[in-house]
């Protein structure tokens, strides 16, 4: 799988577990993801998870702040994914079994509307995409 898309995913999988029970074990799968390629970094890596976690808890920032932490550990994955292919599979392996993991947890709970897509569109010239999850009304004039 291609490593920017696989770093999409997870940084948006991270920030998501932020504000969930689950952010002690992402944050602790991130930090050993950089403890293989770059052990010295490790530490500081945990350290800067630490301080986005606090803000996430506060609230502070909203939804403007949650977006902009994903770009921010996007690229920084994106990096680390590059720098060992290895990762790339194992991350994608990691995020297949959180995902299932989530799913088989709200189908537990009675929740049968969670599951997983993937939108990707092109569009050239003039062209025009429309893409959701679930319903979508367009009106053109």
């Amino acid at each position: 799988m291609d490593p920017i898309v696989v770093a999409e995913a997870a940084s948006t999988a991270l920030v998501g577990a932020m504000a969930t029970d689950a952010w002690r074990q992402a944050r602790d799968g991130v930090v050993a993801l950089w403890r293989r390629v770059h052990p010295e970094r490790a530490e500081d890596v945990g350290d800067d998870l630490a301080r986005l976690h606090e803000i996430v808890g506060d609230g502070e920032g909203g939804a403007e702040a949650g977006e902009a932490m994903a770009r921010l550990w996007q690229l920084r994955l994106r990096d680390l994914l590059l720098a060992d292919a290895e990762l790339t599979t194992e991350l994608t392996g990691r995020l297949a079994r959180l995902t299932d993991e989530i799913v088989a947890r709200n189908a537990s709970a009675g929740d049968q509307g969670i599951g997983t897509q993937h939108l990707e569109a092109h569009a050239t010239g003039e062209g025009r995409v429309y893409q959701a999850g679930r319903d979508l009304n367009v009106t053109e004039r």
